[in-house]
């Protein structure tokens, strides 16, 4: 009878070391979590920002494209100044 309230007293103290190692190992998710949390904040704040930039950079390039002349457009003779002048 004794060896049972031994090995079941044992058993209580594995359990207890257990349940302290779980509590243990949660708070240190726990913590994990609130940092990861806030690193993929700072991250999603600094995708936005990126995209704001590349529309930015995207509407300057069109502005570009849209002053460049038409490469299909038929060649205009420059004028030639000299025989204007005579």
């Amino acid at each position: 009878m004794i060896s049972e309230f031994d090995e079941l007293s044992e058993k209580i103290d594995r359990l207890a070391a257990l349940t302290l190692s779980l509590r243990s190992e949660n708070a240190q998710l726990r913590q994990a979590n609130v940092q990861l949390r806030q690193s993929n904040a700072a991250l999603c704040a600094e995708n936005e920002e990126c995209v704001g930039r590349m529309h930015e950079v995207q509407r300057r390039v069109e502005t570009l494209l849209s002053q460049m002349p038409d490469p299909n457009a038929p060649a205009v003779a420059p004028e030639k100044h000299d025989e204007v002048a005579q």
